[in-house]
């Protein structure tokens, strides 16, 4: 399998924040700005991999500043990593002060995905090939956040040894 480069699953969306996009505090919604990120790092991964392929997990999102009606909002992700079936997708979004022209990074994030065979079963995935200073750190480093992910999924397996199955409202029943 031939590897691609990160360019070749680069995605770039740019939206206005309106009205209906933001919270009490008049800012955009962490939720909103979230489904954005899951959608073009979806369309990050299936680019790459050009399969179908489900989100294994959001494996940070770091809101770093807030995002406000006057501002547009771009995404752009790509896959900075990959394992046998996995994708590590980055993406940054950038806040631009529409009056302005003064653009912040907002947040950036990191999610997983799995590419899946016509079998629905985890598929073989290209390597990943970095050229730009920022897709070679984020290479890089990506061993690190792999191991960090791997523990982080095992402590939530063991946790959910404690967690039980019942309905929340029953164990209120009089």
């Amino acid at each position: 399998m031939k590897a691609k480069y990160c360019k070749e699953s680069r995605v770039i969306r740019t939206s206005r924040v309106f009205p209906n996009d933001v919270n009490n505090h008049n800012t955009l919604f962490g939720g909103r700005l979230m489904s954005h990120l899951d959608q073009v790092a979806s369309t990050s991964a299936a680019r790459h991999s050009r399969r179908e392929c489900v989100t294994a997990s959001t494996d940070s999102v770091d809101f770093l500043h807030p995002v406000r009606p006057t501002d547009s909002v771009c995404f752009e992700s790509y896959v900075t990593w990959t394992g046998t079936s996995s994708m590590e997708v980055f993406v940054k979004i950038i806040a631009e002060d529409l009056k302005s022209g003064e653009c912040k990074i907002a947040a950036t994030a990191f999610l997983t995905f799995v590419a899946l065979d016509q079998h629905k079963r985890p598929t073989s995935v290209p390597q990943v090939i970095p050229e730009t200073e920022e897709e070679r750190k984020l290479h890089e480093t990506a061993p690190e956040r792999t191991r960090m992910r791997k523990e982080r999924k095992q402590k939530s397996k063991e946790l959910t040894a404690f967690l039980t199955l019942n309905y929340p409202l029953e164990q209120y029943s009089l």
